[in-house]
Formats: C-alpha cells, sequence, structure tokens
C-alpha cells in the first residue's frame, strides 16, 4: 500500500529527472557553435525581452498572440536575432495552432535538435543555424508535400515583405 510519503517522493523524484533532463539539453545547446555568438548581456541589447525569452531561454510565445499569425503578404520571415532569412511566405500555411506555421524552410536556414524538456515526451526543437536562436518546434503532421509543420514563435521572426515593381513602393 502507498502512502502520502511514498507518493510525494515519487512525485518529488520525477521533478528532479525532469529538471536534470531540461538542464542536460540547454547544456547540450549550450556546446554547439554558430557563426554568430554573443553573451546574454550582448543579446540583451539587441532583442525586446520577449525575443530574449524565446530565442535565447527557448520559450514559447502565447497562441494566438502574434501578429505574424495572420501575415497574409508575399516576403520572407528572417530571425529576429541575426536577420537570417529562414521561411517564404509561399510555404506559410494556417494550421489553426496560434503560432506562424510553414511546411518547408528556405535552404540551409535552420538546424534542429532532440528536445526532451518534458518527461516521457520527445520533440524536434527548431534553431536559427546561423545564431543557434530558438524558433519553435516540428512536428510530422503538416501538409504535403512534406507532410510537416514548422511552428514558429512570431517573436521569433521579423517579417520582410516583398517591394511590388509597380512603381508604388513597398507592399
Amino acid at each position: 500500500m502507498m502512502t502520502r510519503r511514498t507518493v510525494m517522493t515519487g512525485i518529488a523524484a520525477l521533478s528532479v529527472s525532469a529538471l536534470a533532463l531540461r538542464l542536460q539539453a540547454g547544456a547540450w545547446a549550450a556546446a554547439e557553435t554558430f557563426e554568430i555568438t554573443k553573451t546574454p548581456e550582448e543579446w540583451r541589447k539587441v532583442l525586446t525581452p520577449a525575443q530574449f525569452y524565446i530565442l535565447r531561454e527557448e520559450g514559447t510565445e502565447r497562441p494566438f498572440s502574434s501578429a505574424l499569425n495572420n501575415e497574409k503578404r508575399a516576403g520572407v520571415f528572417h530571425c529576429a536575432a541575426c536577420d537570417l532569412p529562414l521561411y517564404s511566405s509561399e510555404t506559410k500555411y494556417e494550421s489553426g495552432t496560434g503560432w506562424p506555421s510553414f511546411w518547408k524552410p528556405l535552404d540551409n536556414a535552420i538546424g534542429t535538435r532532440e528536445d526532451r524538456s518534458y518527461l516521457f515526451y520527445v520533440r524536434t526543437e527548431v534553431h536559427c543555424r546561423r545564431c543557434g536562436g530558438h524558433l519553435g518546434h516540428v512536428f510530422d503532421d503538416g501538409p504535403a508535400p512534406t507532410g510537416l509543420r514548422y511552428c514558429m514563435n512570431g517573436d521569433a521572426m521579423t517579417f520582410l515583405p516583398t517591394e511590388k515593381t509597380d512603381g508604388k513602393g513597398p507592399a
């Protein structure tokens, strides 16, 4: 028969294990090398608090909170930290999740790694290949032709619309 103490001890052990996995994943990520590197203080000078939380601390914004979720113009989505082009608007689609979703990144734009931040649940984390900034996650429930859903944080990106060529300036 389980006592309250046994149950509480088990819960505490699982919590410590989950924290250890999260710290281990963070240490592994910190060991990667990227073209653009800055100290946390340097990143804080160029990023908003929300961008820093997502890009540098692997946070997640609230669903439906980003203006980029509703962005419908032609253009390119860039890394908010280093301005690397990441996704074309041609691959963006409405996934209903509340985050900007794409079925394919631009060539040589992203990197991925295993994310074990949740106990017993492994995801694939997506980061900028140039600065290592956390962008979101990729799942295998997307549309054709790839079947992938790159579920990105809007605060991790900026959007550059395609300019019109009719002489009237930017779109």
